[in-house]
């Protein structure tokens, strides 16, 4: 497809569609957020808020100017229309991975996952999930909804199956989500303990990597909309991030920062620092 360059592009972003390897784009809803809503509002905060960092990392020792990526802007959705914001989502990435990019989504809630991950798992079989999260999503429904910030990696455990999931820093969901968790997925609650035996065990095979940003403690980033005290620590993410990058990446988001709950805009600068960290380490 023949894409164009935005406006505003997010730091170091700003490279050709055709050269690019990876792409980044925008997914603002939040229509079935449970608490406080606001993530819609995320990916163009974050752009704007992006040049206050340099491009190069010192965690990863590389640079975004070394690197060709592509900001493709945030997709237009309907308000009210759930089921049609997840096929846009799905059809937009799904038209990425067709012309061998590597999609990673700025979010909006979490749901926003969902069809990303159904696009990449149609060309990837045999995908495997990273899932950084201070909730579980395992629920089967929230007040009747199957499609939930609250459910996502349940529908996604629908398609993927048992013991594909791996799931780190979880501190906060129903009792029988925990429960259900110890036969289906692989949850690690508090910390991301066991994550270099992950990667181990995953080898080369082909990974989706889902961050939501609420694993850190509200110390670190109170931006968001269902603050979860007990979370790991900015550089326990970068410990992640530099642990991850030699996987084999074949998708990622970063979902769940609402900017408007943190006006110091602190919550914002850490979600720019952890989009730009995961695009290197995935380079």
């Amino acid at each position: 497809m023949e894409r164009f360059k935005n406006i505003l592009t997010f730091l170091g972003f700003d490279n050709e569609y055709k050269d690019s390897k990876i792409v980044v784009f925008g997914s603002p809803f939040d229509g079935t957020t449970s608490f406080r809503p606001g993530t819609r509002f995320a990916p163009s905060i974050m752009r704007n808020e992006s040049y206050g960092l340099e491009t190069y990392s010192p965690y990863l020792d590389k640079d975004l100017e070394d690197i060709s990526v592509f900001d493709a802007g945030d997709l237009d959705f309907p308000f009210g229309n759930t089921k049609k914001v997840l096929d846009m989502i799905r059809d937009f990435t799904a038209e990425l991975v067709e012309d061998g990019k590597i999609p990673v989504m700025i979010g909006g809630e979490h749901l926003v996952t969902l069809p990303a991950v159904e696009a990449v798992y149609k060309k990837y079989k045999d995908l495997y999930i990273l899932h950084f999260d201070a909730h579980t999503d395992l629920r089967e429904d929230y007040l009747g909804e199957k499609l939930s910030h609250a459910t996502v990696m349940r529908r996604i455990w629908d398609f993927i199956g048992d013991n594909r999931i791996y799931q780190f820093g979880i501190r906060s969901g129903e009792k029988y989500e925990f429960e259900w968790a110890k036969e289906h997925t692989r949850l690690t609650k508090f910390n991301c303990n066991g994550l270099k035996e992950a990667v181990k065990d995953i080898g080369d095979r082909p990974v989706y990597v889902t961050i939501d940003l609420d694993i850190l403690d509200p110390s670190v980033f109170p931006g968001t909309g269902t603050i979860e005290p007990g979370g790991i620590s900015f550089h326990a993410m970068m410990e992640v991030i530099s642990m991850i990058k030699d996987l084999n990446i074949v998708g990622a988001d970063v979902v769940e920062l609402s900017p408007h709950y943190d006006a110091s805009g602190a919550s914002t600068a850490v979600a720019c620092k952890i989009l730009r960290e995961l695009v290197l380490a995935i380079e």
